[in-house]
């Protein structure tokens, strides 16, 4: 009898470590997922979400897009911006 009270002490022990290991795999994960969520610069960027005048003005002056397309488009999101009655 002796050991530890348990009646099958190497078949339970060989489940406890499995269920630790499991565990501090898990918790060593989610830190390391939350140290680089924090200190990721990406996520700052996309919560700033550009107007589409912006986004517009930006691929004009890069030159994406002629002045034919930048007038017509512009024309399009005015016109989308306006109250409605």
């Amino acid at each position: 009898m002796g050991g530890w009270g348990w009646n099958d002490t190497a078949g339970t022990s060989w489940w406890i470590m499995g269920g630790m290991m499991i565990f501090w795999i898990a918790v060593i994960g989610i830190g390391i997922w939350f140290v680089v969520r924090l200190t990721d610069r990406r996520g700052e960027q996309q919560l700033r979400t550009e107007s589409p005048r912006s986004i517009l003005d930006r691929r004009f002056a890069s030159g994406e897009l002629s002045a034919e397309q930048y007038a017509e488009a512009r024309r399009l999101l005015e016109l989308q911006t306006l109250p409605r009655q």
